[in-house]
């Protein structure tokens, strides 16, 4: 099919990257982060999660920083909204966009989200018909389609399974979690490829963290088949509280420096990207993940 002309891509750094640091930001310094985010031209920015705080302390103050951030035009803020509660806050949130999730591994289910497959497909279903009445879109999420911290390998057939009962829900687009980055590019490409038979190839994106150093490879092999949506986080930020020992996301700036090596368009700027994760790092004290920034950095750039 060939590399796409033109790739969206979505900044997960203030949801998925936040939630796995150790401690918690000030809201006011996420509000400036994702603020910060809205400048470089990103057409999704993942803002918050609307969760128990017990279970994600560092997205308590969710509802603060949605309310706090300047919403740029064209810009989608969405938010994590596992179940009707979630959804409620999201809709007294005015929020154009959520997201849901389930997984391919029974075992991860139940470790993420409290519930198993079968009930995680039947919230997605309430969520998707609540979110429809209140003009809301869906995204949803499939969790470990490239392998289980508890049950190892997963058959590309159950992740196409899990996406096509999403997509027919009423999820206008599926984003494949590669969770805790083991996956190689001939096993993203075959999964990949077992889902399109399912759902279309243009309502699919790749979430893939950076555990095993692939997921560059694995997102230029989605590239390949035709997948033009690509989830990443800045400075590569995050993990998986649920599954050890998975890094983070793949960084954005290393993502887009690839695009933009490709010749792919995709609206961002490429600086400011870089800054946003600079910021972000420096609130929290440590060193980007992110190649590039840190070759940037080498040379004072």
């Amino acid at each position: 099919m060939g590399i796409p002309s033109h790739v969206k891509m979505i900044e997960v750094g203030a949801r998925d990257g936040l939630q796995n640091e150790p401690g918690t930001l000030p809201t006011q310094t996420k509000i400036e982060f994702i603020d910060r985010l809205s400048g470089c031209g990103l057409p999704v920015i993942e803002a918050g999660s609307f969760v128990s705080p017990k279970a994600i302390p560092q997205m308590a103050d969710t509802d603060a920083v949605v309310a706090g951030i300047t919403k740029a035009p064209g810009v989608s803020y969405s938010v994590i909204a596992f179940n009707k509660k979630g959804l409620e806050r999201a809709v007294a949130a005015e929020v154009s966009e959520i997201a849901i999730g389930t997984a391919a591994s029974e075992t991860f289910s139940q470790r993420n989200t409290n519930c198993s497959i079968i009930e995680s497909l039947e919230r997605t279903r309430v969520v998707c018909a609540g979110a429809n009445e209140h003009g809301i879109r869906v995204r949803g999420y499939v969790s470990c389609v490239l392998g289980c911290p508890y049950e190892g390998d997963v058959d590309a057939d159950v992740v196409a399974d899990m996406a096509d009962k999403m997509y027919r829900m009423g999820c206008h687009e599926i984003s494949l979690g590669d969770t805790i980055g083991v996956g190689t590019p001939g096993q993203a490409k075959a999964m990949i490829s077992a889902v399109a038979e399912k759902v279309p190839l243009e309502k699919l994106g790749l979430h893939f963290h950076d555990t095993y150093g692939q997921a560059l490879a694995n997102i230029y092999a989605g590239l390949e088949l035709g997948v033009a949506t690509i989830d990443s986080s800045v400075a590569g930020l995050g993990g998986c509280p649920y599954a050890p020992g998975a890094a983070g996301n793949v960084a954005s700036e290393d993502v887009l420096y690839m695009l933009e090596g490709l010749g792919v368009e995709t609206g961002i700027d490429f600086d400011k990207l870089v800054a946003a994760g600079r910021f972000i790092t420096d609130a929290l004290g440590r060193q980007p993940v992110s190649k590039v920034a840190l070759a940037l950095a080498s040379k004072g750039g």
